[in-house]
Order: structure tokens, then sequence, then C-alpha cells
């Protein structure tokens, strides 16, 4: 079935933002491209309009509200009416707190973060008087459970959870038509450990289990189709970190100074000259397209099976209803 609604995808140039860019063109959607890096912004038009969709890229750095809210006007000039918007773009740096210089944090905090507010509020300026559309924020485990050598990415997607919840009730206030909706995703497979500004010693990596962007990029549109949750979480790496924190939040802090520091690590040395995107494009250094996926093929999944039963709730409450029914009955059975 096809889908002709105009999607809008910021961080679209690499990671679980190509792949949900890829994933909305498949299914026929017109979708406007966010990024400030040029050569994966072509590389990703090509894949949507060879999936079947109808591309849009536009060079944006969405921590910059003058240059979202220009975006989305000529998304809207070229495309027509913003259905969907998911925020998806962010930048960070692998160091301890003590080692991030002021100015690095504060451009983490502004693209992480406040490129979320922007993108929301350009696209609320639109789907507010039309009383329709979707808003898609992507989170992370890391959105409600700090961990060390992160603490400028935690910080951000902690304010982003903050602001969701806010929004939201406002929403509900209001009544009408036009919803958010939050993925809370694990560890992904995705160029931003070859990119993201390091002052690690080794080559970072995704905290293991690590999962394939395009499972990331089909809970996004899960969630776009289905927004009126308030959240999903992608993993059971996230459900039991998010779970542990609920109940034992001290242990789990011990528990990650003592080993979140080599599981963010691959053993090998990291690579003085590694581009950072922290301030400028990874792809406007070499002109290399670093596409979805990252490193980790070989380690990581592509399904979700956490996921899997968030979208089947239904069948597996009749599924468990069958088992205890049939429990029941065949103790009813049973003689005294």
């Amino acid at each position: 079935m096809g889908d002709a609604r105009v999607v809008v995808v910021t961080g679209a140039s690499g990671g679980i933002g190509r792949a949900t860019a890829r994933l909305f063109g498949a299914r026929g959607a017109k979708v406007a491209l966010l990024a400030r890096g040029e050569t994966g912004l072509e590389a990703a038009s090509e894949e949507v309009c060879a999936a079947g969709g109808e591309a849009l890229p536009i060079p944006t750095d969405v921590a910059d509200f003058e240059q979202v809210r220009a975006a989305a006007e000529r998304t809207e000039a070229v495309l027509g009416p913003i259905d969907v918007w998911v925020n998806v773009a962010f930048s960070s740096i692998f160091a301890e707190f003590t080692d991030i210089d002021p100015a690095e944090f504060k451009r983490t905090t502004e693209v992480t973060y406040l490129g979320f507010v922007y993108g929301t509020k350009a696209a609320l300026e639109r789907m507010l008087p039309r009383d329709h559309g979707t808003i898609v924020q992507t989170g992370s485990a890391l959105a409600k459970r700090g961990i060390p050598l992160q603490s400028a990415y935690c910080g951000a997607k902690h304010a982003v959870q903050g602001f969701h919840e806010s929004l939201r009730t406002e929403l509900l206030h209001r009544g009408g038509n036009v919803r958010v909706t939050m993925v809370h995703m694990p560890a992904v497979n995705t160029p931003q450990f070859d990119w993201v500004a390091s002052q690690l010693p080794e080559q970072a990596q995704p905290v293991p289990p690590i999962y394939q962007p395009e499972v990331a990029a089909r809970a996004l549109a899960y969630a776009a189709d289905h927004p009126e949750r308030r959240e999903y979480w992608v993993g059971g790496s996230t459900v039991a970190t998010l779970l542990a924190n609920r109940v034992i939040p001290g242990l789990l802090d011990r528990y990650l100074a003592r080993t979140g520091f080599k599981s963010q690590q691959t053993g090998r040395p990291r690579d003085p000259h590694q581009p950072a995107n922290l301030w400028r494009p990874a792809d406007g250094k070499d002109g290399r397209d670093y596409g979805a996926h990252g490193g980790f093929d070989d380690r990581a999944h592509d399904r979700s099976v956490q996921m899997w039963a968030a979208q089947h709730r239904g069948v597996l409450a009749m599924a468990a209803g069958a088992v205890l029914g049939a429990a029941g009955a065949g103790l009813l059975r049973r003689p005294v």
C-alpha cells in the first residue's frame, strides 16, 4: 500500500535517519531530508528515490532555528503540507565530563536537544493550524539512564524526554489531531562511532547488544503510524536497563562505574585522524558517504523481539488469555 504522506527526517544523511528516510521512501512517501553533510544527503536522496519515494535534500544545521524553519517552508513549497516530522539528528563527544570543553558541551546540547525543540517548533507552526500531523522524537535508553563518557549526550536526551512529556500534556489539553510520540533506542550500529568527537584512548563502540539501524527505522515508522502511545521501547536491553534503573538505580550506578568505560571501547587504539562531526559534517572533510551502517554488522541484530511484542500486544493478550483459559479448563476437569 502506497504512503502518500510528506515526511521530514532530520539527521537523514547517515545512521538511523538515513535508514528511516529510505524506509519511508520504500513506502512511497515524499521525504524531505535534513542534515549538514551534502555528500550523505545526496546519497540518501538517491536511495529514497530508488526505493520508490520522492526525495528533497535540504542542507540544514538543526542547531539553527531559522535554518530549520526555512527547511520546513521549502518542504511544503515543493512537496506539500507536512504530515510527519521525525527528529533524529544529534551530535556528541566521548569523554569524561571533566575533559569536555564548555563549548563542546554547549554544541552537543544545541544539536541534540535544541535541534529537537526547533524541529518540533517548525512542525507545530504548520500542523496546529491544520489540526493534523505527527511528530516522532528519537529517544534512547540514555534519555532515562545516564552512563559514563557520554554526559553531554545523556543530558541532552534527558532534556528531550522532559520536553516531550511537557509538550504531550499541552497537546492533550488542547485536544485535536496533532500527536507526538517518542521511541527509545538501544545501542545501534551507526557510523557515529566513526565520526563522533572522542577523547577516548580506544575506538568507541556501542554497548552490546547492538541493533541494526533498520530496526530503529521500523520502530520510528511504526510510531508515526501509531502515535497514540506516549513512547515505545526498542530492544530487550532498553527494557532491562530502564526497569533496573527504576528498581536499583544506586546499584546500577556502581555497575556502570565498573563496566561502562571498557564496554564502550573496542580495545583498539583510536585513529587520531578520525573525523569529528561536532562542528562540521564528517563527509565534508573527505567527501565520503558514511551510509546507514557502522562497522559492527557482524555483531548487530536485525530484529527486536521486544518491539515486535509492542506492535502485537493484542495478539499476545489473546494468546495469553487462551493459555490461561486452557489451564483453567484443565483445572476444572481435574478430579477432586
